[in-house]
Order: C-alpha cells, then sequence, then structure tokens
C-alpha cells in the first residue's frame, strides 16, 4: 500500500543476508518511523513490544528473526534456542509457530553452513505468499461486498464495520479484513468504514484509521461501544474482523471486543464475517473458548495513554488512579455459531468443521 505516494511493505529486506526493516507501529499515528532489525534479539522484542502486531506479520517477522538467529549461530543448539526465543514472544496467533515450525522444518537436515541462506530465501517467500493470500481474500469478500452494494439505493454506500486493525499493517500487505474494502474501493463501489476505537491500544483508532485515511477510504471513527447503537439503527450493513487463531470448529480469537460485536451482530441481523489466511487455522484446537491461550499483557497499556499535544509533542499520561489493579486480557473468542462466514484465500465458506474441510482437504 502506499504512504505519501510511496509503496512500503510492512517488513522487507535491507541489507540483504543482514538486515530487515520494519514500520515501528507503536509511533503511529503521529510518527511515521521505520527500524532496522539486525538481530534475533531485535525480531523478538520488534514481536514483543507489538512494534509489528498482527498475525500474519507476527508470522513473517518471525521468520526473518530465524534468519537473523542463524546469522549469529546456525548450530543444532543454535536452531532450538532461536526457535524458543522467539516462540515465547506472543502466545494467541498462532502464524508465529507456523512460521517457526516452517524455518525449522526447512533447516533441521542440513548443514549448518547451509541453513542462513536457506532460511533468508524462505522468509522472502512467506512474505510473497502472505500478499498473495491477502489478495485472494480480497477478491472473495468482494465479492460479499458488491452482493450488498446491488442491494442498496443508488448514491449509498456499503457500511462496513470492523475492529482493532486487520489491515495492510497486520499483514505484509493489503490485509484481511481490510483487503475486500481496499479492492471495493478501488473498484469505484461507495463503501464506507465504521472503525472501532479499540481499547486498550487504540489500533483502530491509531492504525486502521490511518491506514484507510492515507489510502483515502471513506471511515468514520467510533468509541467501541457504539457499534450495537448503530446496528440497531440500520446503520451498519455488515461486519468484517480478522483473527490471531481459529479453531477446527470456526471459533476465532481476535482483538478483546469482538465477541460483544458479533453478539450484536447477531441481535440485530447484521452479517458478522471473519477474514483470515488458512495460517491462522489451528487444526489441533476443536473448543477455542477452552483451548487458546488468551494473552495477559501489561497493565500500563489499560492506565496510560499516549497523545499529540497541540505543540506537536508526543506524550504518555497517566489516565487511571495510581495503583490501580488491572487485568488487561488481549484477546476473545467468538463462537463459531456468532459467525456468519470465514473469508479466506480459497473461498468463503461456514464457519464450521465441515465448511473448512471443505476448502482445505482435511
Amino acid at each position: 500500500m502506499e504512504i505519501d505516494g510511496k509503496p512500503y511493505r510492512t517488513i522487507w529486506v535491507e541489507d540483504p543476508g543482514k538486515t530487515v526493516g520494519v514500520i515501528d507501529q507503536t509511533k503511529l499515528p503521529h510518527v511515521f518511523e521505520t527500524l532496522t532489525l539486525a538481530s534475533l534479539e531485535d525480531a523478538a522484542v520488534a514481536i514483543e513490544d507489538m512494534i509489528v502486531r498482527g498475525a500474519p506479520l507476527i508470522g513473517a517477522t518471525a521468520a526473518y528473526g530465524f534468519c537473523l538467529g542463524l546469522n549469529a549461530d546456525s548450530s543444532d543448539a543454535g536452531v532450538s534456542a532461536i526457535y524458543d526465543r522467539l516462540y515465547r514472544t506472543r502466545p494467541t496467533a498462532v502464524n508465529l509457530r507456523w512460521a517457526l515450525d516452517e524455518m525449522r522444518a526447512l533447516v533441521d537436515n542440513r548443514a549448518p553452513a547451509e541453513r542462513a541462506a536457506l532460511a533468508w530465501e524462505r522468509a522472502a517467500e512467506i512474505c510473497d505468499d502472505d500478499v498473495e493470500i491477502s489478495k485472494a481474500i480480497g477478491r472473495n469478500g468482494l465479492a460479499l461486498i458488491e452482493e450488498i452494494a446491488a442491494t442498496k439505493p443508488a448514491g449509498e454506500a456499503v457500511n462496513v464495520l470492523t475492529h482493532c486493525n486487520a489491515g495492510w499493517l497486520a499483514t505484509v500487505d493489503w490485509g484481511t479484513a481490510t483487503a475486500p474494502i481496499y479492492m471495493a474501493y478501488e473498484k469505484g463501489i461507495k463503501v464506507h468504514v465504521w472503525v472501532d476505537e479499540t481499547r486498550p491500544r487504540n489500533q483502530g483508532a491509531s492504525l486502521t484509521a490511518w491506514e484507510l485515511g492515507r489510502h483515502g477510504v471513506p471511515h468514520t471513527l467510533i468509541a467501541d461501544n457504539v457499534g450495537g447503537h448503530l446496528m440497531q439503527h440500520g446503520l451498519v450493513d455488515m461486519c468484517i474482523v480478522g483473527t490471531d487463531r481459529t479453531t477446527a470448529q470456526g471459533d476465532v480469537c481476535n482483538k478483546i471486543g469482538t465477541y460483544l460485536k458479533a453478539l450484536a451482530a447477531q441481535d440485530n441481523g447484521v452479517p458478522f464475517y471473519v477474514a483470515l489466511p488458512s495460517t491462522t487455522i489451528d487444526w489441533t484446537v476443536a473448543d477455542g473458548v477452552r483451548e487458546i491461550p488468551i494473552e495477559q499483557r501489561k497493565g500500563e497499556e489499560l492506565t496510560k495513554i499516549a497523545g499529540r499535544l497541540e505543540t506537536g509533542e508526543v506524550v504518555t499520561v497517566d489516565i487511571a488512579p495510581e495503583g490501580v489493579p488491572v487485568r488487561n486480557d488481549a484477546f476473545d473468542v467468538t463462537p463459531a455459531r456468532l459467525v456468519t462466514g470465514l473469508i479466506t484465500e480459497r473461498g468463503v465458506c461456514a464457519a464450521s468443521e465441515r465448511g473448512l474441510k471443505g476448502l482445505f482437504d482435511r
């Protein structure tokens, strides 16, 4: 996608075989900065501190982190240490494990001297594949937007509600939930996006609104609790969200608050779609509520907030009583029964074991 007319991916090779560049998403929307990752620890910290975030991008960063680790130590012990360090960065997004398994399987039976070069090639493939997957998700989701657009009076936009950021900032490019929206916009379909602020990190307000605005897509920022009210008044035509892990039964784990949007959508007859690459499907998990580990993040995310002063200075301030007890669950699980359909790179299917297996030959 483009930033001020310049095309960007969210992760790229800077010095071939040596360093990787990423967008520092913790600085958005106030400052656009890039960072250079030159070591395994750089990559691990980038994932832990959410400099990069979003399930597909976490996987891509982990793949390049594996490469950076091999540059320093390509022994068998080094491979195990690299895997373990990256694996413990974040617990919920299954793309992390998928990417690490891909990289380890690639190098396990290779001579240590061959491993780094092979890994750099595979990491690049993972990124390129992610872009193509996002495009395919976009095309499949576009058909759903087109169906709704055909029912709207002339001149009326299709109103899409999304939650958190499942945009191009969460992937290598295009996004998952936003890919159909971008493609509808590019095709000339009138579309408008309701952007949930997504507390506590405000990833809707800081990331989704930023990228939609930079691309020119009409959108409106709303507080997290406004969505149900808008649905009651017929102002939402469909919901599209992303997911960090999808179970074999079709449950979806996404940013905290997604479950409440799904409940409101069901109560108001609003279609609720989840856009996902197949890499987020965890075929080993059946019951999302009981089996998916939910990340508990630092309380400061809830008690502090960053903002820009009139002077342009960006500062962090306290918004809660000092010393208040905090529980900060980063994700929740939406049961398959609340999901209208899953938008994947292979098509749209029911949120069920049968639906998923029909697309992915399991």
